[in-house]
């Protein structure tokens, strides 16, 4: 039986009345309805956005204000995409947010920066220097200059890499399951109410709203270094924990039980504060797939991380009306099943460059069961080599096959990456607008 998309809600059945067409196209697409426009998401999630260089071209592109772009995003050097670019790209869906970003300071006090010749803003604790034996930029957890950096940007270069901090972390029997919830706690009333004035400000716009959920993703591997902490304890290392997701299994399932009972408290407070102005949460952004296989068997990911997503998503389809997004790259074909079985109900980026997820045999198996969010365009080779002319053809077969039925929100594969020329976003935009007649 199909999950009811209203349950918990109090939007009346009638999505036409009362509501605004982006978010009623939204909420159709959700819930596998027909007859909408495809929503379109650019900037809603951390991994559904564009560089601050791209944003900044687009601008300039539509003859926009001209003032500096703000990097909300440091690690990956995304852009903000104001309202007045939502309005040029056709954007329908809305992000909300907390207040943090992953290098543990937060989005205020915004200053001006020269980032590769282009004048941005970053927020006030954006704290870099120079490493002058490579002229690398360093980053430092919560802008705390008497640490050492937690981040690396190589010269010349578009993003920043985590730099690994793990200390001697002893036998596995001395391992202590709390060194790795450090980062999890109880949110505060103000970050509550950050969430709900971001809830707020999306309802106003009249577009669909997605709410990136905290603490709630199981060994996300972007956050397992603790960039945002000045001295991370506990498994740091990349290569360490992917080791103890098959040698220290009963480690995990320690550190996951505390992680979701304190998300899951965190998601009530979520939901008391911003209700069904919210159409969808980011659960989790952990990848599970290569560019040809998967990082774990079913039986893995069945038995290590099920049990604990269920947790949270059982919690969610019981009270609210929120669609729950996994993010996970790559050939994930293998794992869907049980990604279904964990409760979500949203995959994102639908990474059909890689092994097993073609868009056809992806909509014809799980196109009742999983909403696509993604898969609009390939940001390996398509959007940033390939013609205007091919980027249009790509983006116009997706939606054909991912939006009939409804079960689908155009965005890119991925972010979409520096340098990707300015030509080519828009030959992306306006070919789902066409799609859309619009």
């Amino acid at each position: 039986m199909e999950r009811d998309l209203y349950k918990g809600s109090n939007m009346d059945l009638n999505i036409g009345d009362g509501m605004d067409k982006k978010r009623a196209d939204f909420k159709k697409a959700l819930g596998h309805v027909g007859g909408g426009g495809v929503p379109v998401d650019f900037g809603a999630t951390a991994v559904s956005g564009m560089h601050v260089s791209c944003v900044a071209a687009l601008r300039d592109y539509y003859s926009l204000e001209k003032r500096p772009v703000k990097v909300i995003e440091p690690f990956q050097m995304q852009g903000e995409i104001d309202d007045d670019l939502k309005d040029a790209l056709g954007v329908t869906v809305e992000g909300v947010f907390g207040r943090g970003t992953n290098f543990g300071f937060r989005n205020e006090g915004w200053k001006p920066w020269d980032f590769n010749g282009l004048d941005v803003l970053v927020p006030g604790m954006f704290n870099v220097t120079v490493d002058g034996a490579s002229g690398d930029f360093l980053i430092y957890p919560e802008g705390d200059m008497s640490v050492g950096p937690s981040g690396r940007m190589p010269k010349g270069g578009f993003y920043f890499d985590a730099i690994i901090r793990q200390g001697p972390i002893g036998e596995d029997d001395e391992l202590d399951p709390e060194d790795n919830l450090e980062e999890f706690r109880p949110l505060g009333a103000e970050d509550v109410a950050f969430y709900k004035a971001g809830a707020e400000k999306a309802a106003r716009a009249g577009r669909g709203a997605i709410m990136a959920l905290p603490g709630s993703g199981l060994g996300d591997i972007a956050l397992v270094p603790g960039m945002g902490m000045k001295h991370p304890k506990g498994i740091r290392d990349v290569e360490e924990w992917y080791i103890s997701t098959v040698a220290r299994q009963d480690l995990l399932h320690e550190i996951f039980d505390r992680q979701t009972d304190i998300a899951v408290e965190n998601i009530k407070l979520l939901h008391a504060a911003v209700g069904d102005l919210v159409d969808a949460v980011f659960l989790c952004g952990t990848d599970f797939g290569t560019q040809i296989g998967t990082f774990c068997s079913p039986g893995t990911f069945d038995s290590l991380y099920v049990p604990h997503y269920k947790k949270m998503t059982s919690w969610i389809h019981a009270n609210t009306g929120w669609k729950v997004l996994k993010h996970s790259c790559g050939a994930v074909g293998p794992l869907l099943d049980g990604f279904i079985e964990a409760g979500f109900d949203i995959l994102n980026p639908v990474q059909c460059s890689a092994a097993g997820m073609s868009p056809r045999e992806l909509k014809d198996k799980y196109g009742s069961k999983l909403v696509f969010w993604g898969g609009g365009v390939d940001t390996q080779k398509t959007l940033p080599f390939g013609t205007p002319e091919e980027v249009a053809a790509q983006v116009r077969e997706r939606c054909e096959i991912f939006a009939p039925g409804g079960g689908f929100v155009f965005n890119a594969i991925h972010n979409v990456q520096a340098r990707t020329p300015v030509k080519n976003i828009v030959a992306m935009i306006d070919a789902v607008k066409a799609y859309n007649g619009s």
